[in-house]
């Protein structure tokens, strides 16, 4: 019996609406509408998931770790009827959560007439679960740069899809709460996820929070073949993430411009590049890097900076004579450009990002 069938079942037995959501309240199955209904329920059948509104009020009554049906009251401001939300916990996890609109006749008695059903719906994503844990155990081979380790992976997966390098940072996380479609391989120094590409921003930044470090995603591949490409963009794209400020903490390949070209650069190549610029000091380097980012537009320049055009002219000055370089020919502007970013990634990587939950 699959997830519909139970949801049907159900919904015939108690004649109640019903919909069946994952742990991330994305919708997996819902019954034919029976009575009235509320902008909740159908914003969830039509988007296919509950707002983060929504889900911080339900949240707020405990169902993550409510062990039996949890009474929800209405509220006019949220759209929402009162309903019973059932967790669906398969030794002592919860996996999902079963929701039935409530117009009072959903006694105790008749929510367990249907136990043997939610005990059913919740070993189902027990299984997808534990099936989900398997394939992330193979994404790593499909990643691989060697072929015949991506041959051996024994994974079909639909494209588009876009890989995402996530820095690890010693926490345990559940990565078996993203949503259906994504696979996970937890590891050290780097965890390796892939999804469906539309997607893959939205949980880049969730699995980026999770451990509270920086992520990189990579372009998107319409083959599954080419992964191991997205997933490269995404190792490069981190290190982005984790230098510099402007790309943390998630940078998408896509959104690097330039830097794609840099972050493929080796340390002592990055060094010998960033050698150019090494005789700006602080307040003279952040000018000219200002300067040449803003296409030498000098009074645009001057009002970011906050300083008189007069005091630009001066340091701009300053900085040709320290580093022998003529800021009105183009390619000495492109090399100490290039100098200023090149230095940004010699940086050392920032360390796990601080949470309202404390240090990571």
């Amino acid at each position: 019996m699959d997830l519909q069938e139970i949801v049907d079942d159900i919904a015939r037995i108690l004649d109640a609406s019903a919909t069946l959501e994952d742990r991330t309240f994305q919708l997996l199955a819902y019954a034919a509408q029976s009575g009235d209904i509320d902008t909740v329920r159908r914003e969830s059948i039509l988007r296919r998931r509950a707002s983060d509104e929504v889900r911080a009020y339900f949240e707020g009554y405990g169902i993550a770790s409510a062990a039996g049906p949890v009474r929800i009251p209405a509220d006019e401001g949220l759209g929402v009827l009162a309903r019973v939300c059932v967790p669906l916990r398969h030794r002592e996890v919860t996996y999902g959560y079963l929701w039935l609109l409530d117009s009072g006749r959903l006694s105790d008695q008749r929510l367990a007439s249907v136990s043997s059903l939610v005990g059913r719906a919740a070993a189902v994503l027990a299984q997808e679960a534990r099936s989900r844990q398997d394939l992330g155990a193979r994404l790593r081979d499909l990643l691989s740069g060697d072929s015949e380790v991506r041959a051996s992976a024994g994974l079909e997966i639909t494209g588009p899809v876009a890989a995402i390098a996530v820095q690890a940072s010693g926490r345990v996380v559940p990565l078996w709460t993203l949503p259906r479609g994504v696979l996970a391989d937890a590891g050290d120094p780097l965890t390796a996820v892939l999804a469906p590409a539309a997607q893959a921003r939205a949980v880049a930044i969730r699995v980026q929070a999770m451990y509270g470090t920086a992520a990189g995603i990579g372009g998107a591949r319409d083959d599954q073949a080419e992964a191991w490409r997205s997933w490269r963009e995404a190792t490069l794209a981190l290190r982005a993430a984790q230098r510099v400020p402007r790309f943390a903490p998630v940078a998408a390949w896509a959104d690097l411009g330039v830097h794609r070209l840099l972050v493929r650069l080796s340390g002592t190549e990055l060094a010998d590049l960033a050698a150019e610029a090494g005789a700006l000091d602080g307040e003279l380097a952040r000018t000219v890097e200002t300067y040449l980012d803003r296409g030498g537009q000098a009074r645009e320049t001057a009002a970011w900076l906050g300083v008189h055009r007069q005091t630009l002219y001066y340091r701009l000055a300053k900085a040709e004579r320290v580093t022998g370089l003529d800021l009105a020919d183009g390619e000495s502007r492109l090399l100490l450009h290039l100098g200023l970013k090149a230095a940004e990634l010699l940086r050392a990587p920032a360390g796990p990002r601080v949470t309202e939950r404390g240090r990571s």
